[in-house]
C-alpha cells in the first residue's frame, strides 16, 4: 500500500472525504517527523514507536575496490514496533471486523470534531 491507497482507504472513514483523509495522514506524518528529528521520542499505544538513534563513525568497505574507509556518523530513525501490532502481524490476535458501525462511527467522530475546530474559529 503507499500513500495515495492509504489515503483512499482513510477516506471511507471520513465519509469519501478524501481531502480530510489527506489532511489527516499529512498532519500525523509531519508532526511525526519534526518531534523525532528534534530528537523527541514518539510513543504510539499499541502501535510502536518512533525515535532518533545517533550512529556511530565506523569503517565500512567499498564493494567495487575492496578498500577501507571511515563512514562519519550521522542520525537515522528507528521505529519499534508495539507488542499489539506485533500480536497482529505474527497471527496471535485477530483485528475485529470493520462493520457500518464501526465505519459511521468514526465518521460521526470526525463530524463533531469539524464542527467544534469551526465552532472556535467562528466564536
Amino acid at each position: 500500500m503507499n500513500k495515495s491507497e492509504l489515503i483512499d482507504a482513510l477516506a471511507t472513514r471520513y465519509e469519501g472525504n478524501r481531502k480530510a483523509a489527506a489532511h489527516a495522514l499529512e498532519s500525523v506524518l509531519d508532526t511525526i517527523t519534526r518531534e523525532v528529528a528534534r530528537g523527541e521520542k514518539v510513543a504510539i499505544t499499541g502501535f510502536g514507536s518512533f525515535e532518533k538513534r545517533v550512529r556511530g563513525a565506523r569503517m565500512v568497505r567499498n564493494p567495487q575496490t575492496g578498500d577501507q574507509m571511515e563512514a562519519k556518523e550521522k542520525a537515522v530513525p528507528k521505529f519499534t514496533p508495539g507488542a499489539d501490532l506485533k500480536n497482529v502481524v505474527s497471527g496471535a490476535r485477530k483485528l475485529p471486523e470493520r462493520t457500518a458501525e464501526t465505519v459511521t462511527r468514526a465518521a460521526e467522530t470526525a463530524k463533531k470534531a469539524a464542527a467544534k475546530k469551526s465552532a472556535k474559529k467562528s466564536g
